[in-house]
């Protein structure tokens, strides 16, 4: 049997020349761009998804990620470099396997990582000596080491750091991101051992163009990951306070904002908004929150910031009832159209999007709610399915009550959006640069 030095080695020579076989486990928006990139660095990539329709749209040449380019999807496909299937006991040939399985909250806003944990036993059916895997799912600290471990040798019989390697690398996807993408993302990996963490670094080395920071140990990196969306949150929360005094202030928030990112140091601007929306800001916070009460400390700061972006679409309602209040009319029966269900600007993400939320508040006050979104004609909130009008057009603007803007689309014309509506509340401040203000109310 070779020797665990033997075992290293022979790993990075496979990642050096290419000869290594790669599985991303779920094709999602981390898997997919992930898979593609290492397909193109010149490994076979097999992607592995439980939606038999993603296997097939890959298989087919078909994108389904804003982030991927279709063209070089079909040509990875096309040359046998990239392949996709249901099937986990193709984790037998893999000799790099990356998890991108998706790491909800659960009902009561507690983590469920039942996707990490169902992956890593069928993983553990077929994970051959000498191979390495990584988890890139955003989790808790302690994640890869007291579940995914186990799980790995238990199934597998093998040791983790003498017959296989074990690291974690959180995933840095922003979609949309015109300038940094999965490619040229600086990343972070910290493994089990020093072995595990110049294994997994070294493969994101040959693909990525992004620098690789190299940490202690995945707990490190687990923590790294929920400190940076944590920090978002919280900042955003700050800005949605600010919101909340500056309107009973009569203060213009944005102006405020504006005013303070003119200063070169210290100041970072963040924007208020319906909510946060996505699947790491809203959901990482409380991933930190809950791990923490295993060490009998509640996390204040981070609790309070994701109550009050959590409050958000009840306050963009109860700020809509004051503005329809103008013209007599009551929340009830009045038409509302919601401009936006994405979570952020020009994708067609909407995992989190507070507009949902808003949407079920005006309907829960008996408000007539239709929405359009340019890039999502329909989606599913709780169970239940809701289309979009198709076009917006002169009668169709004239028909609300309140438009009301939840996502700052660049190809909506607010211009025209402004001229034919009764009256709008702009929550993202997309209509900045219409001129005639009169019938618009900012956030």
């Amino acid at each position: 049997m070779d020797s665990k030095v033997d075992m290293k080695d022979n790993l990075l020579k496979k990642i050096h020349d290419k000869s290594a076989v790669v599985a991303v486990i779920g094709l999602g928006y981390v898997g997919l761009p992930l898979a593609v990139e290492k397909a193109k660095a010149g490994y076979k990539t097999i992607g592995f998804d439980i939606q038999e329709s993603k296997v097939k749209m890959v298989n087919e040449g078909h994108n389904y990620i804003g982030d991927v380019v279709n063209g070089e999807l079909k040509e990875l496909v096309e040359k046998g470099l990239l392949s996709a299937t249901a099937d986990f006991s193709v984790v037998k040939d893999a000799d790099f396997i990356a998890i991108c399985v998706p790491t909800p909250l659960d009902q009561y806003q507690q983590p469920d990582i039942s996707y990490v944990k169902n992956s890593a036993v069928e993983i553990s059916k077929h994970l051959k000596r000498g191979s390495a895997v990584v988890l890139e799912s955003t989790t808790y600290p302690g994640t890869t080491e007291e579940l995914l471990k186990p799980i790995l040798e238990k199934g597998s019989g093998l040791k983790c750091g003498e017959d296989f390697f074990l690291a974690f690398s959180p995933e840095r996807v922003d979609p949309g991101n015109k300038l940094y993408k999965t490619k040229n993302t600086p990343k972070v990996v910290g493994g089990i051992g020093k072995d595990s963490t110049e294994v997994a670094a070294a493969m994101y080395r040959s693909v990525l163009n992004g620098c690789v920071y190299e940490v202690s140990s995945p707990k490190v990196a687990e923590m790294e990951k929920l400190l940076e969306n944590t920090y978002r949150n919280i900042n955003i929360a700050l800005a949605n306070e600010m919101t909340i005094i500056c309107e009973k202030m009569g203060i213009s928030v944005w102006e405020v904002i504006d005013a303070a990112k003119t200063k070169p140091y210290g100041f970072q601007a963040f924007y208020p908004g319906p909510g946060v929306g996505g699947h790491c800001i809203p959901l990482d916070p409380y991933y930190l929150a809950w791990k923490a009460r295993e060490y009998s400390y509640h996390t204040k700061l981070i609790e309070t910031s994701g109550i009050i972006n959590d409050s958000m679409p009840e306050y963009i309602v109860e700020r809509s009832s004051k503005i329809l209040n103008r013209f007599k009319k009551s929340l009830n029966g009045s038409k509302i159209l919601v401009l936006g269900v994405a979570y952020k600007q020009d994708i067609d993400d909407y995992r989190e999007s507070p507009a949902l939320k808003v949407i079920e508040n005006f309907e829960k006050e008996g408000c007539m709610v239709d929405y359009y979104d340019p890039y999502i004609p329909n989606y599913k909130f709780k169970d239940k399915s809701k289309s979009g009008i198709k076009e917006l057009n002169k009668q169709v603007l004239k028909d609300y009550d309140l438009i009301v803007v939840t996502t700052s689309h660049t190809n909506i014309d607010y211009n025209f959006v402004q001229a034919n509506s009764v009256f709008v509340f702009d929550t993202k401040n997309a209509m900045k640069e219409v001129k005639n203000r009169e019938n618009i109310e900012l956030l």
